[in-house]
């Protein structure tokens, strides 16, 4: 977990923006560069990946994505990634907002969905009721769905030289049906927002801002050379 500096928010303005995509889509830059907007503002915030973010979170992340030859059953990846969660939001999240800071993370809940419902085939039903006690009942504010063909996303990652983990190693047809879950998704929840990751970075980036900016002026307010 990573904190950012800067004048100390009230409680009021805290908020909870999280980034979501396949891989390849560019999560790690843009919030690397959404880090850099929020010093240049400054706004305190903490970034964070889930899953991640605590001891027990990173140590639960080794499990899922280390390759093995003994497959990892689907109810249990997706009972790992709850369990990573509840952590999360008790020991990073609400810490932070109940502090006035933003939280910048890499993934929450709608990857769950994506993956291990849609992706995996898991009952989406079940899969809400799980989550929604791993989480206490805490949503986002926002977030930001970065979209992008997995046959993109994997060619991004080739041309990087990155080593596939376990999940990414599951194929562009496993990685599209997660693409095209995250699109249902989206288009059934308030909070969610569909972002062209196919632009370049600084062209997402510029769409970011200026969706943060609209939906909350009173912690993203532009100032003059942000």
């Amino acid at each position: 977990m990573a904190a950012g500096t800067g004048a100390r928010l009230g409680v009021s303005r805290a908020r909870f923006i999280v980034l979501e995509g396949v891989e390849g889509a560019g999560k790690t830059t843009q919030i690397r560069l959404l880090s850099a907007w929020l010093d240049a503002l400054g706004v305190e915030y903490v970034t964070a990946r889930e899953p991640g973010g605590t001891e027990i979170g990173e140590a639960i992340r080794g499990l899922l994505l280390a390759h093995r030859e003994e497959g990892v059953p689907d109810e249990t990846e997706l009972l790992l990634m709850l369990a990573a969660r509840a952590a999360f939001v008790r020991r990073v999240v609400r810490p932070a907002l109940e502090a006035g800071r933003v939280v910048l993370a890499d993934r929450f809940d709608l990857s769950t969905f994506a993956y291990q419902g849609y992706g995996r085939g898991l009952d989406l039903e079940a899969v809400a009721r799980m989550n929604a006690f791993a989480t206490g009942g805490l949503r986002p504010d926002a977030v930001l769905v970065l979209d992008l063909p997995a046959s993109a996303g994997a060619a991004r990652q080739a041309d990087q030289g990155s080593e596939a983990d376990r999940i990414e190693n599951e194929g562009t047809g496993f990685l599209e049906r997660v693409r095209q879950g995250y699109r249902e998704l989206v288009a059934g929840r308030v909070d969610a927002h569909l972002i062209d990751a196919l632009d370049t970075p600084e062209g997402v980036q510029r769409r970011l801002r200026e969706l943060l900016s609209g939906l909350f002026p009173e912690t993203f307010a532009v100032r003059e050379g942000s």
